[in-house]
């Protein structure tokens, strides 16, 4: 959905858990969430932290594919360290989070995604929670393609798409 979504002019943020797993399948490293979960998501929260950054200073909307709740939720599944709640009061995004849940029918596994179908119902389940948690409105998208998909999101969040420059 993020690319159909870019691919309309809209500014995105791809999710940074597949950048770090590309990076370190590169050059061999461990920060792999099947290797050392807890290194791999205090990396996601660095990133997901400069990528609201860096998305601060863009006047329109961006659409982040993944973030900083979500690395903070897998910390905390890891290791048990409170970061949900302290990290996602102090760095907001829009009040509205698009959440897609498991499906079953697009499940797949690639180089970068090897999470079983079983462990993505439970992570969808704590990212549920946290998300209500922080005071989010949820909006859960439906079993359709992505091009529906997009088009609930933009009305949803009352989006034209941008002006080209």
């Amino acid at each position: 959905m993020l690319a159909e979504l870019a691919r309309r002019g809209f500014s995105t943020v791809p999710e940074p858990g597949r950048r770090i797993v590309t990076e370190e399948l590169r050059c061999n490293g461990n920060a792999l969430p099947w290797t050392d979960m807890a290194t791999f998501a205090r990396r996601a929260i660095a990133m997901a932290l400069a990528d609201r950054l860096a998305a601060e200073s863009r006047k329109a909307l961006v659409f982040f594919d993944r973030g900083l709740v979500d690395a903070a939720v897998a910390l905390e599944h890891a290791t048990g360290e409170r970061t949900v709640m302290p990290l996602g009061t102090a760095h907001r995004y829009n009040a509205n989070v698009f959440l897609a849940p498991p499906w079953s029918e697009i499940h797949v596994h690639d180089a970068e995604r090897r999470l079983e179908f079983t462990e993505a119902v439970a992570e969808y389940a704590r990212l549920e929670r946290a998300y209500r948690a922080l005071g989010y409105t949820m909006h859960l998208l439906s079993r359709v393609d992505v091009e529906a998909r997009a088009d609930f999101v933009l009305a949803t969040l009352g989006a034209a798409p941008p002006v080209a420059m």
